[in-house]
């Protein structure tokens, strides 16, 4: 059996001491529980909701410290790239490349990104069916990457929710990729009307379980020492210290089945 994929680190590069502080912690877990740890920290963030809100540190400052802790903690690295220019820039430092749920249909970005990475993360749209990540997969796969993942991360309900099919991750895995499921992004509360993205990230642990048990291969999980006082996603990132007691449940429910 592969080892389970565990994307995880701060959903974004705010400064050069938080992601080092996690990927250590990251790392001791993926060393006592056998997992296959990607750290992953976004360089820049285009798609923000309030023109106010914080993008980023600089694209090359955030790029090379996803670089150290590569290199430090000797862990595969993934970022997550917003166009078609970026692919080439970002794998100069980080080892994979994740495709945000709203960009999946981008045709120049996935193959951009099929060219240049080891690996392509892609997420799901909230507006798209399990099945129709079949095209996005075959754009991909049309560059010669072969290993493409396919990510859940929760379908538009409303207004201000989503949900998580519970079947879709056994339907995504019959087109032939591994399914990462995004226990973190699944659990927002998006479109609120003071335009900040709201979350619930007691549920992680909730749909990570339920992931495991319908076949996933591996969790995309955000997390921060302190959330609250985060520039992104401060209402859905989980605590740190509650990470090891979720991965310890999901790796006894993996070994059951």
């Amino acid at each position: 059996m592969d080892k389970l994929i565990l994307i995880a680190g701060p959903c974004l590069i705010e400064n050069d001491h938080d992601p080092f502080v996690i990927a250590e912690h990251l790392k001791s877990l993926a060393d006592k529980f056998n997992l296959r740890l990607i750290f992953k920290g976004s360089y820049r963030k285009a798609n923000r909701t309030n023109l106010n809100s914080f993008m980023g540190i600089g694209n090359e400052a955030a790029l090379q410290i996803l670089a150290e802790v590569g290199k430090k903690y000797g862990v595969e690295t993934i970022t997550d790239v917003h166009e078609s220019h970026e692919p080439k820039l970002a794998t100069q430092y980080v080892d994979h490349l994740q495709i945000p749920a709203f960009l999946c249909r981008q045709t120049d970005l996935l193959l951009a990104a099929g060219n240049e990475a080891k690996a392509v993360n892609i997420k799901k749209g909230q507006f798209l069916s399990p099945e129709a990540m079949q095209f996005p997969l075959e754009k991909v796969k049309s560059t010669g990457c072969k290993d493409v993942w396919l990510c859940e991360r929760g379908t538009t309900f409303g207004y201000n929710d989503l949900i998580v099919d519970a079947t879709s991750i056994a339907r995504m895995k019959k087109l032939g990729a591994k399914v990462i499921m995004d226990c973190t992004h699944a659990t927002q509360k998006p479109n609120r009307g003071e335009g900040v993205t709201g979350g619930d990230p007691e549920m992680i642990e909730t749909l990570a379980l339920s992931a495991i048990a319908t076949g996933a291969d591996g969790l995309f999980i955000e997390t921060h020492p302190d959330p609250s006082s985060a520039k992104s996603d401060v209402a859905s990132m989980l605590p740190m210290d509650k990470l090891e007691a979720i991965l310890e449940k999901v790796v006894r429910v993996r070994e059951v089945l």
